[in-house]
């Protein structure tokens, strides 16, 4: 029963598509009422009756602070308290840095990082007036190691982790806990650029320990451990998902250690 969350209201932000929509089903298995937000209020819509039940949905734009506090206020209106709070969605702009344009800056910025702000800022004033909650972020492996590409994701990612250090510093004696979660490659539509070159898609898998891509549905699991009771005590982490890929500093194996290697 630790990790069963029945009656727990759960409003999950990018539950339109990917680990978000995933997430909304796991919390819906595992006993929470779910609220499906997304940019893309159809695909929210969808989820939520995939869901069924008291599964509700509405279009949010993270990105809108005023939009992103009333949603969450709707929310708590409508089933008395906000226990959960799921902040899935990002943007990804691969280019070198001489090339991005302060447009492009901007974006990503807002998306991965201000929009995560309003989230956490929105959701802290509701369960720091309630006195419990969990707030999960989706931070990244970018958050931690990079490849050339990545400047601004890595670095919206890696103020992720940082912000949820400190939301969890001062939401922590309001019984609120804030935790990120750090996935590897996943197949999502986020990653479907490096799907369409069969070269980077294999060099991806190989990079992980377990040596293939994750399912969305492969990150529930952290994701609702960091929403339940058996997470209590835990807060202010980055929990990673990865298959191991930070785990490893290297491509090569030494001679005498791949796995077909016989021991005397």
């Amino acid at each position: 029963m630790l990790f069963r969350i029945d009656g727990r209201i759960a409003a999950i932000v990018g539950s339109g598509s990917g680990i978000g929509a995933a997430v909304a089903r796991g919390a819906a298995a595992q006993g929470a009422t779910v609220v499906c937000l997304d940019i893309d209020g159809a695909a929210a819509a969808a989820t939520a009756a995939s869901i069924g039940g008291a599964a509700s949905a509405a279009r949010l734009d993270i990105c809108d602070a005023p939009a992103v506090a009333e949603a969450f206020a709707r929310a708590a209106r409508t089933h008395g308290r906000l226990d959960i709070v799921v902040c899935t969605p990002s943007i990804n702009i691969r280019k070198p840095i001489l090339e991005y344009t302060a447009e492009e800056f901007d974006r990503v910025i807002s998306v991965n990082l201000k929009g995560s702000f309003n989230v956490v800022q929105a959701a802290g004033r509701i369960m720091t007036a309630q006195g419990s909650g969990s707030i999960i972020v989706f931070s990244s492996i970018r958050s931690q190691v990079v490849e050339p590409g990545q400047s601004v994701y890595a670095a919206s990612k890696a103020g992720v982790v940082q912000l949820v250090r400190a939301a969890a510093a001062e939401f922590g004696a309001y019984g609120v806990r804030v935790n990120a979660v750090g996935p590897g490659i996943v197949d999502t539509p986020l990653t479907s650029q490096i799907k369409r070159d069969p070269s980077w898609y294999r060099a991806y898998a190989e990079k992980s320990v377990l040596k293939r891509w994750a399912s969305p549905e492969e990150i529930v699991g952290p994701t609702l451990f960091l929403a339940s009771d058996a997470a209590s005590y835990v807060t202010g982490t980055l929990l990673m998902a990865d298959g191991g890929w930070t785990a490893v500093d290297g491509r090569f194996t030494p001679p005498g250690m791949d796995r077909n290697h016989e021991r005397s």
